[in-house]
């Protein structure tokens, strides 16, 4: 688990990687590609609906491999689930879906469960909000005996999305009203997507003071680094490499140098193509943090 937030500890800086084959595999994936103190997962396909269950040789084995070189690793939800979806049917599904994800997450050890407000659909954004509330209180009462905490990721601020806004993020954590239970991952391309401008150290300061005032920094536990393909305000979800989108070098290095935000775990999600691979991304963002 991450140390308190008065205490120094070292950067981490990873990747989201795969667990084809066996889930501690996806060590040796972190290792390979070089991730520093924490790596993001998803602990099964994450494009279905059904998930196999964890074999406990591997559940062993993930956790050895977790221990041996020192990793604190996060998962993230599959993209089925709509935790805002105004059909009771879907909705309930997804709610299962969230649950038996948090028990897969205790069972292997992982600090937080990354997931997404979802969307309302043809509903409305005040109904949508008070479905994500309800699912995860619902959630949280049916693992009373984890420790696994939701991290809340801010959207990009598409059509029918939820949580795009600190405001709105933050009042959401305030009904759930589970501290020790619940988080937020700060998704740099979202942040800025959704009209949070954080290309500049002046800037990023002015960001981190609202985030504060309507969320509490001490309730980010995972920053997603991620670039953006599009401009500021836009509301498109469109990840690119690090230093090579519209947030740039410059943005990346005044957050990992906000003296508010040092140490936080950083986990990329970015994109793998000619242009560059996922040692590519890791090794730059490792260089911008300095490590």
């Amino acid at each position: 688990m991450p140390k308190s937030k008065t205490e120094s500890r070292k950067r981490s800086v990873g990747i989201h990687v795969s667990i084809a084959g066996s889930v501690d595999l996806a060590v040796d994936r972190a290792l390979e590609v070089g991730c520093v103190g924490t790596f993001q997962i998803f602990t099964c396909s994450p494009r279905r609906w059904a998930a196999r269950p964890l074999e406990e040789t591997e559940i062993d084995l993930f956790r050895g491999k977790l221990g041996k070189y020192g990793y604190v690793p996060f998962a993230h939800m599959p993209y089925m689930p709509n935790l805002a979806s105004p059909d009771d049917s879907f909705y309930n599904q997804s709610i299962d879906v969230l649950v038996r994800e948090l028990k897969r997450c205790d069972q292997l050890g992982v600090f937080g469960l990354v997931l997404h407000f979802g969307s309302f659909l043809e509903s409305d954004f005040e109904k949508g909000e008070s479905k994500m509330v309800s699912a995860c209180i619902t959630a949280i009462k049916k693992t009373e005996e984890t420790s696994v905490r939701l991290l809340l990721e801010n959207s990009a601020g598409g059509k029918g999305s939820i949580g795009s806004k600190f405001e709105t993020i933050g009042k959401v954590l305030q009904e759930i009203n589970v501290d020790d239970r619940t988080g937020l991952c700060l998704d740099t391309c979202h942040a800025f997507a959704g009209g949070y401008d954080i290309t500049s150290p002046e800037e990023i300061t002015k960001v981190l003071d609202d985030l504060d005032s309507e969320i509490g920094l001490e309730k980010v536990f995972l920053i997603h680094a991620n670039d953006s393909k599009e401009g500021l305000g836009e509301g498109k979800d469109r990840h690119e490499h690090i230093g090579l989108g519209k947030i740039g070098v410059k943005g990346f290095r005044a957050i990992m140098e906000s003296p508010r935000i040092t140490g936080m775990p950083v986990v990329l999600e970015t994109p793998i193509d000619d242009m560059r691979n996922d040692v590519q991304n890791v090794a730059v963002m490792k260089r911008i943090a300095g490590i």
